[in-house]
């Protein structure tokens, strides 16, 4: 049982990087409330901006019932910690000519508590 549960933590753990380990969830959950105005965090429900319930591991330009700017539906990213923390930082550098007109979160710990609030999205 406890080489089950190791086993799990060190999944979890590989699974974001070293920013996003010391991440606040409840921070990511306040920071999110800037993504709100065009995201829903509801399973399915897309907005202005596609749902990002599951966003973390899912392909990019991959969610059911959007559209999607070509740019982002033939990227090959999927959303890692690193993906989502490159993107957040500067959406139009990683996607170029992706359609979110939103510039982006510049600090680096908002960027690491957003992200380890949206991966509890699922």
């Amino acid at each position: 049982m406890l080489a089950k549960t190791l086993g799990v933590a060190a999944a979890a753990l590989l699974a974001f990087s070293a920013s996003s380990l010391a991440a606040d969830i409840a921070a990511g959950k306040r920071v999110a409330v800037r993504c709100a105005s065009c995201h829903s965090f509801a399973e399915g429900k897309n907005e202005l901006g596609p749902s990002l319930f599951g966003v973390v591991g899912r392909k990019a330009g991959a969610m059911a019932n959007f559209a999607y700017s070509p740019a982002m539906k033939n990227s090959a990213i999927v959303w890692t910690a690193d993906n989502l923390d490159a993107y957040l930082g500067g959406p139009k550098a990683l996607v170029l000519g992706n359609h979110m007109g939103y510039q982006g979160v510049t600090k680096e710990g908002d960027r690491a508590d957003l992200i380890a609030y949206l991966a509890t999205l699922k």
